[in-house]
């Protein structure tokens, strides 16, 4: 447990957010959500991520590469201009984040207006969230994932679970409150699961009939209620691949929005060497397979999805970079390489 714990808590990870810097934005955050005057007041002079039925819009640079555009206040209002719409559009925005300028940023949807003539305005494109994770880097696909998670929550949380009456948000958009029953409502995500599992020298990775041709990755579910994460860890292996987890250690986390909104929780995972038969239930898994080091190795020096020959079998690729299950399997690598 102590070693756990000590994996979960790093003295650097504490000491690099203690700085004076980070203290500042996170406190000017925090008066943002609780101060509509103030926030709305950051509105005026923020940037904008700007979002339609969920599709972000990004530009494509003249290198070919894909980012967000820089959109403020006043652009969209000019935009808006153009379409003979009203500006009051711009306070539907909700509070995602700042820049270590103070800049705050916003996400908006605006599904409302025509698509196309929002694109030809704006010099840009909206592209599906799954497909814009393989284009964005950096810092830009965890902003632009925890945009379209909070426009989708205020999206399908319009009316209280108590009293069946509207909720109404605050400006920042980090609640909604039902004047009617008086409850209070805040953003959710729900926890998962998501683990590599080793028997010492292969991997294991499975794929859903959903995934793309020849992807593989590791394998994930939701906690119960109640359940701790070896739970979990130990229920999801025995049900979706018939093995037995000798012993796990937490790798990290990291926020994912798809299906809704998921808190995973990323562990490397051993069993046994001496049982390693893969009992997959088709109910949750199409395939799952064991992979060697060389054959992972060969699908993290792939920079795109493989085209694959007619009548070829596909070649194996991993989840984008971003995600959590990809840093798994190059932690995993990596171990492998320092024991070997």
């Amino acid at each position: 447990m102590l070693k756990l714990l000590r994996t979960l808590f790093r003295p650097e990870l504490v000491l690099r957010r203690s700085s004076s810097s980070y203290v500042a934005r996170m406190r000017y955050l925090t008066r943002l959500r609780e101060d509509d005057e103030a926030c709305l007041e950051a509105l005026r002079s923020g940037r904008l991520l700007l979002y339609h039925r969920l599709a972000p819009l990004l530009q494509k640079t003249p290198a070919g590469l894909f980012q967000l555009p820089n959109i403020c206040t006043n652009d969209l209002e000019g935009v808006l201009d153009k379409l003979g719409k009203s500006h009051a559009l711009v306070k539907e925005a909700v509070l995602i984040g700042c820049t270590e300028k103070h800049e705050a940023q916003f996400s908006l949807d605006v599904g409302s207006l025509e698509q196309s003539e929002v694109e030809r305005l704006c010099g840009g494109a909206f592209i599906d969230l799954r497909k814009a994770f393989f284009l964005l880097t950096g810092p830009e696909v965890p902003l632009v994932a925890r945009g379209q998670t909070l426009l989708r929550w205020h999206q399908t949380n319009g009316f209280c679970s108590a009293s069946g009456h509207p909720t109404f948000r605050n400006q920042s958009g980090s609640q909604r409150i039902c004047h009617s029953s008086g409850h209070t409502y805040y953003p959710k995500m729900a926890p998962v699961v998501i683990a590599l599992i080793s028997d010492g020298s292969r991997c294991l990775l499975g794929r859903q009939a959903t995934f793309p041709s020849g992807m593989y990755s590791a394998l994930a579910g939701f906690c119960d209620m109640g359940e701790t994460i070896e739970e979990t860890l130990r229920r999801e292996i025995a049900e979706e691949v018939g093995l037995e987890l000798m012993s796990f250690r937490v790798s990290g986390s990291q926020h994912w929005p798809f299906p809704q909104s998921s808190f995973m929780v990323a562990c490397q995972a051993l069993v046994s060497p001496d049982n390693t038969q893969v009992s997959v239930d088709h109910a949750e898994l199409e395939d799952a397979r064991w992979f060697s080091l060389q054959e992972v190795q060969e699908a993290l020096r792939l920079k795109k999805p493989p085209r694959n020959h007619q009548g070829a079998p596909p070649t194996l690729w991993l989840p984008p970079r971003y995600a959590i299950a990809h840093q798994l399997v190059v932690e995993w690598v990596q171990q492998q390489l320092a024991t070997h």
